[in-house]
């Protein structure tokens, strides 16, 4: 009994054994619209996330972090004398650590919306010239590779 070889990579499969597909049609994601999730089971249909949905779980996780640092605080009271820029204070352990990640915290934001702010202004210069920007590819000095 003699059986077909399997179909070798440079020829491919057989047209007629390649499942068909059938194209996803586009979502909607005009503002105000909730973002459907894909997919779903026959028995439990796919549910909508909302921009609501996505704040309460937001609200719930940032509580559940507020909540370990207050443990945190609470846990770490012995008294600390912290200097800074000349002057001197003494506070609780726990709330010196707090407030210093609070302060990295406002640096890598500070730093975070000035990156932000200087990509928005290249995209508005850029979009009056559209030959002053480079593509991607001819941001490295190099020219663009033509596909031959």
């Amino acid at each position: 009994m003699t059986t077909d070889p399997a179909p070798s990579s440079s020829t491919g499969p057989h047209p007629a054994s390649q499942p068909e597909t059938t194209p996803t049609p586009q979502r909607d994601r005009s503002p105000g619209k909730p973002i459907a999730k894909q997919g779903g089971s026959p028995e439990r249909p796919a549910v909508d996330v909302t921009r609501a949905g996505m704040i309460w779980v937001a609200v719930i996780a940032g509580l559940a972090v507020l909540v370990l640092l207050i443990i945190f605080i609470l846990q770490n009271e012995d008294r600390v004398t912290v200097h800074y820029l000349g002057v001197a204070g003494e506070l609780s352990l726990g709330m010196a650590l707090f407030i210093a990640a609070v302060a990295g915290g406002i640096l890598v934001a500070i730093a975070g919306a000035t990156r932000i702010l200087q990509l928005r202004s290249q995209r508005r210069h850029s979009k009056g010239n559209p030959a002053a920007s480079p593509g991607p590819a001819a941001t490295d000095g190099q020219e663009p590779k033509s596909a031959s």
